[in-house]
């Protein structure tokens, strides 16, 4: 039979159970953008921008079952989602990227969009596939998508060439698409000599990452069986929920909140749970035990061992699991009052807002952050409830993803409610694309934390400069932005307003259109992970280095900077 790549295309989205495509059309996608028009499964969604794009099917692998995926011109379409790329890559989270590519048939160089995009975006995808006949566009659709989600997932590359979606070419069949086979269970062995060194221990922790998000019952199980304390890295803050008794917080170190610092100071074995990429074990610190598969193979597996041979000392793992919780409640209550009684000069203080923010929003709703100062605060104030509901990116700390990435959420959670919470630097790059929520009565509600500032940034300038390079901006109307996007605007000057501004906005947002909350937000006081970061690095350095920097932030303060 006869078919135009176009056509093939098609087939292969509506096979892998594709929902949604983002991007532009142009003219080397046309063809593809017109046979998904007549799709009843894939409906392609016309962004303002390609990295927004590449942000929103970000956003979609993250909190769904099905894989986000592009539709995106060659070359100035790919360089601009290379951020969004990038960001899945680092994240380890699945996307399909589709991109039209020169005409191949006609011999004719110096094209529009030529050059060799495969070798381009080789180093942030895990695979890259150029398409020159017509029989091969299903198949490199299905391998490439197998790629993508097998083992540590991460972004892969398609490039179809105009002239293969114009013109119809010969294709053996239109096969339906076969997924992998599960995953070899974990080794037994290594699962056994695992449980027994956690039951041996006196002080055990558990910490976890983006890789267990689906795990937190197994989490749950092994914590309460050995009585011990969890914390979750910035990415994994969903993968165990916030109201257990034995949830610390996010991070073990300086950088980490109180109760998880003082939870693991003493830690002597800590279960590391959440990559399963083997070439991260012993990478920065040495494993005694290793066990490569996917979390949620293993930590079932092991909660199961645990529990079998856990009898002997029960009860006193018990009783220290009522010890642990004593003193992360207690932690955590005399971090949550040193936020309280902060004076934030009439501004809005960052701990009222999330005590609001989650007591107005259902367990259901979802949460999606920015890069910023805020997604400190987000990760130290507020709490996450159920798994992949908090999206907060982190390795690529790519500023504009949070108001792409909500509009893609709320698309595919139509009936739960999406709150972003982004940085006003950050709304300033990414936040037209609620211009999209409204063309499609998409009632997003964006919080900007509106403090003038690059705060995160100019934070860190703070202490080695004693000046602020570059991190002020100008002012800007927020409402303008607001009003252009087609969203309704609304102003969250103190304290006193919290509760009724964000009672408002959901309200408008239930009726289908997007709000924008203006935060007049105090970042006067710092997080801890700012706090705590400062340390980490000046330990790091070398005693000369050290010297320098601090000799430099004394004199700063001694003589005004210049």
């Amino acid at each position: 039979m006869k078919k135009t790549a176009a056509d093939l295309v098609r087939h292969a989205l509506e096979q892998l159970g594709v929902r949604h495509t983002f991007g532009i059309p142009g003219v080397h996608n046309t063809e593809t953008y017109d046979a998904l028009a007549g799709s009843a499964v894939v409906t392609p969604i016309r962004v303002t921008h390609e990295g927004n794009a590449a942000f929103m099917a970000d956003a979609v692998s993250r909190t769904n079952d099905h894989v986000g995926a592009l539709l995106i011109v060659p070359a100035a379409g790919t360089a601009l989602a290379m951020a969004g790329i990038g960001e899945a890559y680092l994240d380890g989270i699945p996307m399909l990227v589709i991109s039209g590519g020169t005409h191949g048939g006609h011999g004719f160089r110096y094209q529009l969009h030529e050059l060799d995009q495969i070798e381009w975006v080789k180093p942030v995808t895990k695979g890259a596939w150029r398409v020159t006949r017509h029989r091969d566009v299903v198949p490199t659709l299905y391998e490439a998508w197998r790629t993508a989600t097998r083992g540590e997932p991460g972004p892969v590359f398609v490039e179809i060439p105009v002239d293969l979606q114009m013109l119809p070419g010969e294709v053996d069949e239109l096969p339906a698409f076969v997924p992998d086979a599960p995953s070899a269970a974990p080794d037994d062995a290594l699962i056994e000599r695992a449980a027994r060194l956690l039951l041996a221990a006196e002080r055990p922790g558990l910490f976890v990452g983006w890789g267990a998000v689906d795990s937190g019952e197994a989490v749950a199980r092994i914590a309460e069986a050995l009585g011990a304390p969890v914390a979750t890295t910035l990415q994994g803050l969903s993968a165990f929920p916030g109201t257990h008794r034995l949830h610390a917080g996010m991070g073990i170190g300086p950088a980490a909140v109180p109760a998880a610092e003082q939870a693991f100071a003493d830690c002597d074995v800590l279960l590391a749970g959440g990559d399963i990429n083997p070439e991260v074990f012993g990478a920065n610190y040495p494993a005694e035990i290793a066990i490569e598969g996917d979390a949620r193979q293993v930590l079932p597996a092991l909660a199961a061992k645990i529990a079998a041979l856990g009898a002997d000392g029960a009860a006193t793992r018990a009783a220290r699991a009522e010890s642990v919780a004593g003193r992360i409640a207690a932690a955590k209550q005399a971090y949550r009052a040193e936020w309280l009684a902060h004076d934030g000069g009439g501004r809005v203080n960052p701990q009222r807002f999330f005590d609001a923010l989650r007591a107005t929003l259902p367990d259901d709703g979802f949460v999606v952050t920015d890069d910023g100062n805020h997604t400190f605060l987000t990760a130290e104030l507020f709490q996450s409830r159920r798994a992949r509901h908090l999206v907060t990116p982190t390795d690529f700390n790519c500023m504009g993803y949070g108001v792409p990435a909500a509009v893609a959420i709320q698309l595919t959670h139509p009936q739960q409610p999406v709150v972003a919470v982004v940085g006003d630097g950050a709304f300033l790059m990414t936040g037209i694309e609620l211009s999209t929520a409204a063309e499609h009565g998409l009632g997003v509600v964006v919080c900007v934390f509106n403090d003038g500032e690059l705060s995160q940034i100019s934070q860190a300038q703070q202490l080695p400069y004693n000046r602020k390079a570059c991190t002020v901006l100008p002012e800007i109307r927020i409402e303008g932005i607001a009003m252009a996007a087609g969203a309704a605007y609304l102003r969250m000057q103190s304290d006193a307003d919290i509760e009724r501004v964000l009672q408002a906005a959901h309200e408008q947002a239930a009726a289908g259109r997007p709000v924008v909350v203006d935060v007049h937000v105090d970042y006067s006081k710092q997080t801890r992970f700012t706090r705590g970061i400062v340390k980490t690095n000046l330990a790091r350095m070398s005693v000369g280095n050290k010297l320098r920097l601090v000799a430099r932030a004394a004199w700063r303060r001694v003589v005004a900077p210049a």
